[in-house]
């Protein structure tokens, strides 16, 4: 029999390994498809979990603590194969509109990542099966290490990339595998350990992530002459730097513009969003190449006067501060979210890019830094662009272009100032309307009230410019924006006074739609009507739901399907696969909780002869189990979404989420072991006011954290959600030794069922939220565990009464 000392520090590393495997896997998935596809990791790691309790309650000999040696054996394995063999698999969204078969793939995925938390959860419910009494103490080890973990992915990534991440969190499980397993598996665990160390040191091209064929960074180098120069990681982004003729960044440039464009160099975020940086070094070289700058849309604000103090929101590889810097703004502040980028730029681009993040540049977002300054600028310059137009999948959040958002920067002009947006035409229009509604619910909120006044439009061949003041553009102004749109040949889309036949003149499009969108819009009187009745949801988007790309009405999918030329990829990209993904798991879902149910008479007769007891009643105690696998999941979910805002990144909001709700929920249930006060049942009543408490409470708290410094913001939301996660670690063990002491041969499947219920859950979560927002979703959390706690209540009291 293994000793019980061993098998605390065993589930304390297999834990944290397998939650760091979860963390680097939506790193990968980042990378090799798009980052939105990161969602299912969560999924597919408890559908691996939820199917080892399956097994377990069909098969009860493999409760044997002497597997535990070979589980965490297997679960090392595991983590190495399934990223190996998943690097293999052709799954790629963009073939779904004419492959049926990529759903194929996407279940091939499902399974073949779940086989290490399969593994990790036979340890896990082997150890509550056997010690249910102490199921407190397994459950705070369980915890503990996950969230440990959560945290210390970011330090692994940090050094190394993802794809190698995955082989040290191997070898860190081969080492409890040594330490609990008998002679054989040890010997086998060192053999891998010294593989892993092997395959980290040689780096072979079989472990390298392999990128989606049709993602940008692939497409650019595919042209004659391409060059790929460098790739950069960080736990939150991959950049690629490269030389392709593809990279021609001038977005909108006139049409009467005939010279050559400056050198280029490109680089990729995790291989998909594709940027340039421009050759702006030498003061003579400038004067003449960088004169295309006069030529785009976004030169129009400092062709309508001085501009002295400007903002760049995320100048990526620096166009927009190249055109602040050729018409001599005095001071120029650049807030790049992407610190990588900044890194890369100052570091081996410095002279290449005429030093554009010498001075006054922050990283982080936007909104966030002004959140902490008092600053106000002439022109805050915001844009939408890379190098090539690309969509956005409808199911990312995007917190720059909320009502909220936009309110900040209307804050932080000066009396004249201006927001200057500038982004790409992608037929139909949706985009740009969106911005528009937004923009004019946050002018209405802050007490603009003629704002059709304080709006102005144009676009070249390729792109829109969008500006916004505080104040009514002048006379003057407008005069400033004929003359510098018909010297270039631009169109008016909108400005105060405009007329239909001002507009569409130079680049004409079959019909003047833009014009007519922007005057509806801009209209009091018809703007409602306008949104009720366009084809896509164009209505303005807020933190709580900040899904500023999900455009689709369920109502006019037939006609959307028609406008985007019959093709289903369009769908897809927006967010469609959600609901084909949730069928699947679903389906995989109520195989593995029925499954259990062909052994149940078998359980029940066997304890019927043995206890002399009716256990039938034991059954409604499962129902519990699924309630928390919901409640756990909505909030966990909820939480990280709306952390993002302000620790500025999905990753660092996952792992200071994650490991705040974990380590506190892991003291919750080592304490719950020895307190028997708090395994009362109306711990859930508490904790759903809790959740209640905190819905209310998030968007101040993420306005008091969000101006300071990044680890004083982590600190600060680990504390802050540490009281809710130690209340949330107490439910399961208590529902887990009560039902021990009835039946330990139903752990098992309780197990199965919580895990089933945390693989849809987080899916169902991401689906309501684009319907309800994230506030809703966390209220139906706390609903969750106020039935867990009534099914609960009327256990303990039916068995009272028996």
């Amino acid at each position: 029999m293994i000793k019980d000392r061993k098998i605390l520090p065993v589930i304390f590393l297999c834990s944290l390994s397998s939650l760091a495997y979860q963390i680097a896997l939506t790193r990968i998935f980042s990378i090799s498809l798009w980052y939105h596809f990161a969602f299912m990791i969560v999924s597919i790691a408890m559908l691996g979990i939820g199917a080892s309790g399956t097994v377990l309650s069909l098969y009860s000999r493999l409760r044997d603590l002497s597997y535990l040696g070979m589980y965490s054996l297997l679960l090392g394995i595991g983590i190495s194969l399934s990223y190996l063999i998943s690097n293999q698999i052709h799954f790629d969204p963009v073939k779904l509109s004419w492959e049926t078969t990529q759903l194929f793939y996407i279940c091939l995925y499902y399974i073949t990542l779940s086989v290490p938390f399969f593994f990790f959860g036979l340890i896990i419910a082997t150890a509550f099966a056997s010690f249910s009494e102490r199921a407190g103490l397994i459950y705070g080890a369980d915890l503990l290490g996950a969230g440990i973990g959560s945290i210390g992915i970011l330090s692994l990534m940090t050094a190394t990339g993802p794809d190698r991440v995955v082989f040290i969190l191997s070898s860190i499980v081969f080492m409890a595998s040594f330490v609990i397993g008998n002679n054989k598996v040890k010997a086998v665990s060192i053999v891998l350990i010294l593989f892993n160390l092997s395959l980290l040191l040689y780096r072979p091209a079989l472990i390298e992530t392999r990128i989606s064929p049709y993602k940008g960074l692939q497409v650019a180098l595919r042209y004659p002459g391409a060059e790929h120069m460098k790739s950069y990681s960080s736990p939150f982004s991959r950049i690629d730097v490269f030389k392709s003729p593809l990279v021609r960044s001038a977005p909108g440039l006139s049409l009467i513009y005939l010279e050559p464009l400056p050198e280029q160099i490109g680089f990729s975020i995790d291989g998909n969003e594709i940027g340039a940086i421009i050759h702006g070094g030498e003061s003579d070289f400038k004067a003449e190449s960088l004169r295309f700058l006069k030529y785009l849309p976004s030169a129009l604000p400092y062709e309508m006067g001085k501009r002295d103090d400007v903002l760049v929101l995320d100048p990526k590889g620096g166009l927009h501060v190249l055109v602040a810097r050729h018409y001599n703004s005095k001071n120029i502040y650049k807030v790049e979210s992407n610190p990588l980028i900044v890194n890369i730029i100052k570091k081996d681009f410095r002279d290449f890019s005429g030093n554009i993040y010498e001075r006054d540049t922050w990283t982080g977002l936007g909104r966030s830094w002004l959140k902490a300054d008092r600053k106000r600028f002439d022109i805050i310059d915001i844009s939408l662009m890379g190098t090539l137009p690309s969509g956005h999948f409808g199911i990312a959040e995007d917190y720059r272009f909320t009502v909220e958002a936009f309110k900040e920067y209307l804050r932080h002009l000066k009396p004249e100032g201006m927001v200057c947006i500038n982004l790409f035409i992608l037929p139909p229009p949706r985009v740009e309307l969106r911005i528009l509604t937004t923009i004019i619910k946050a002018m209405e909120e802050v007490g603009i009230k003629n704002y059709e006044q304080q709006i102005v439009a144009l676009r070249s061949w390729g792109s829109i410019c969008i500006l916004l003041k505080r104040s009514p553009f002048t006379f003057q102004e407008i005069g400033s924006i004929k003359k510098f749109s018909h010297s270039l040949k631009f169109d008016l889309i909108y400005y105060p006074g405009i007329k239909e036949e001002e507009s569409n003149i130079y680049v004409m499009m079959p019909s003047n739609e833009y014009f007519i969108a922007f005057r509806d819009l801009l209209n009091p009187e018809t703007k409602n009507s306008f949104m009720q009745n366009y084809l896509f949801d164009i209505g303005p988007v807020r933190d709580d739901k900040p899904f500023f790309h999900y455009y689709l009405k369920f109502k006019n999918i037939r006609e959307i399907y028609k406008t985007m030329g019959e093709k289903w990829q369009y769908f897809i990209e927006e967010g469609y696969i959600l609901p084909a993904v949730f069928v699947q798991v679903i389906f995989l879902s109520l195989i593995l909780i029925v499954l259990p149910a062909a052994a149940r008479r078998k359980v029940n007769l066997k304890f019927e002869a043995e206890k002399g007891k009716n256990l039938s009643l034991d059954l409604n105690l499962l129902p519990y189990f699924a309630f928390l696998g919901i409640g756990f999941m909505f909030v966990e979910i909820s939480l990280i979404q709306r952390i993002i805002l302000p620790l500025e990144n999905p990753p660092y909001a996952v792992a200071t989420v994650l490991t705040s709700l974990l380590i506190g929920s892991g003291i919750g249930s080592l304490l719950s072991y020895r307190t028997e006060g708090l395994r009362s049942p109306f711990v859930m009543i508490v904790l759903s006011f809790l959740i209640i408490i905190y819905s209310l409470l998030l968007s101040f708290i993420s306005d008091v954290i969000a101006p300071h410094s990044l680890p004083v913001k982590m600190l600060s939301v680990f504390f802050v959600f540490m009281p809710l996660g130690f209340l949330m670690g107490i439910p399961f063990p208590t529902g887990l030794k009560m039902l021990g002491e009835r039946n330990e041969l139903l752990i098992p499947w309780a197990w199965a069922i919580n895990g089933c219920f945390s693989v849809l859950s987080p899916i169902l979560a991401i689906m309501l939220a684009m319907a309800i927002g994230f506030t809703s979703v966390l209220w139906i959390g706390a609903v969750m565990y106020l039935l867990a706690f009534v099914t609960l209540w009327v256990f303990r009291r039916a068995i009272r009464r028996t």
